[in-house]
């Protein structure tokens, strides 16, 4: 097992993008969390996005969602009854469009947020260095959508809400690793008691990343059923993020890297 945690790959620009999306993603977290539990459970189902509700496009109706939920006992005040309910899902084309970018805001817990956002801090900002703030928001929602997209055409018929920046971060991945696959990475290494820190090539840590989503998602195929996590959004991003990357690079120019004055002459920072 291995966590990146830095690499060494300099960038000229202040990452502002990347800074204003993990902002945007805790705010979303703290504002869904302080609501009560039945409204965090509509906002994932109509934030969210639910495969299913792509057949509203095409003429279905409302779609009914069984869900349990838990109430406090009425006289045991220490014990909960879990009892069942429905959530409607009407077919409103805004709203599932809509739901198509929110859920890419939405997670499930704190490691799920706290994961998504150390990734995109680490690699985001070479990225949004490399193609500017526009494009590499392009890059990253255009990415998410896609992951969307993937995720769907694998589970068409599921009635489980998507929710996390998961495929829209594997995009900068996929960005990143046809970039700088040499980069070097520093990773925690975690070999049963025995743990290091090591320099790894991107192309590696993000390489074996990218397989273990892949024979994931070959599992989940096999069970026939969306699972807790959409592994096929993470394969698509990942893949959009490797296509995208290359197209969007070669609209603009790198960025030149500030030069240093030592007397009078001047020197360029190593790439």
């Amino acid at each position: 097992m291995f966590f990146p945690f830095h690499d060494d790959n300099p960038t000229v620009r202040a990452p502002v993008a990347t800074v204003g999306l993990i902002a945007l993603n805790v705010l979303a977290f703290l504002y869904a969390g302080r609501l009560p539990a039945h409204q965090q459970r509509e906002l994932v189902y109509h934030r969210g996005f639910v495969p299913a509700r792509i057949e509203q496009f095409r003429g279905a109706g409302p779609i009914n969602v069984p869900v349990e939920k838990r109430v406090r006992h009425p006289w045991n005040p220490r014990g909960v009854l879990v009892q069942r309910d429905v959530i409607r899902l009407e077919p409103v084309p805004r709203e599932i469009l809509l739901s198509l970018v929110t859920c890419m805001f939405l997670h499930g817990g704190w490691l799920h947020l706290i994961g998504n956002m150390w990734f995109l801090w680490i690699f985001g900002n070479n990225v949004e260095d490399r193609l500017g703030r526009l494009l590499f928001l392009l890059v990253y929602l255009g990415g998410g959508l896609i992951a969307s997209a993937c995720h769907w055409a694998m589970f068409s018929e599921s009635l489980t809400p998507v929710i996390g920046a998961s495929g829209a971060v594997a995009a900068v991945l996929g960005a990143y690793a046809i970039t700088w696959p040499w980069a070097r990475v520093h990773t925690l290494v975690f070999l049963f008691f025995f743990i290091t820190v090591i320099d790894i090539p991107a192309l590696v840590v993000l390489g074996v990343w990218f397989v273990g989503q892949l024979f994931s998602g070959m599992q989940s195929l096999a069970q026939a059923e969306a699972t807790g996590v959409a592994w096929w959004a993470h394969i698509g991003g990942f893949a959009a993020g490797v296509v995208l990357m290359p197209l969007l690079g070669s609209l603009v120019a790198a960025p030149q890297p500030r030069r240093r004055r030592a007397g009078r002459q001047t020197e360029a920072p190593d790439w």
